[in-house]
């Protein structure tokens, strides 16, 4: 099998096979328990992702900027994921990452008020304590508009029409899943602190 050359941020390089993942680099550098995901050659990426060629490796440890972008972006689908248990029929469009932290814009019957939010934190609770997987998934754009299609997430079938590319990268978490580049921390048990603070309509 092939070999592939992994430069480590000490210096340090080793010679792994083809297809080794992220997370056994992690290991071997006594960081996989802290680690929240990982830069290859610069690009942020999940811990999950293999290695098809010879590259530099540097991991997304806690308390640093790269960290909390990739914690407020796996909270802001947390977020998502409790709202739609909780208001079965709610869409979701986007939910990037802020300069103070994160939102999600949704199309629902429900008129979410203030009350709604200590709701929606205690869902986020059990969802984090779940210690649910988070798994990235490619596939076809056009497999990709069928499925969101069936699921009746007509902005996100809107989305993804409006995406040149051939595959697109979707996020799932238990039976929830959405349209997303990521990168997203291994489990939604690493999200430990959020707090719900504001809401806005839009009609």
């Amino acid at each position: 099998m092939d070999s592939i050359h992994v430069t480590l941020p000490d210096g340090k390089s080793v010679d792994v096979r083809a297809g080794t993942g992220l997370e056994e680099i992690a290991a071997s550098a006594g960081v996989r328990k802290t680690a929240v995901a990982a830069k290859l050659d610069g690009r942020a990426v999940d811990l999950s992702t293999p290695l098809d060629k010879d590259c530099a490796v540097e991991f997304v440890l806690p308390y640093s900027r790269d960290d909390l972008e990739i914690l407020r972006h796996t909270t802001a689908h947390l977020m998502a994921e409790a709202v739609q248990s909780l208001f079965p029929g709610t869409q979701v469009t986007i939910g990037p990452t802020i300069e103070d932290g994160f939102y999600y814009d949704f199309k629902s019957d429900h008129t979410f008020s203030s009350e709604d939010l200590a709701l929606i934190e205690r869902r986020m609770l059990e969802l984090s304590k779940a210690d649910l997987k988070i798994v990235r998934e490619e596939m076809p754009r056009g497999d990709a508009i069928e499925l969101f299609r069936k699921m009746g997430e007509d902005y996100k079938v809107q989305i993804i029409e409006g995406i040149p590319d051939e595959r697109v990268s979707l996020y799932r978490q238990d039976d929830w899943v959405d349209l997303c580049r990521g990168p997203h921390v291994p489990s939604t048990a690493a999200i430990k602190a959020f707090k719900l603070t504001s809401l806005a309509g839009a009609y």
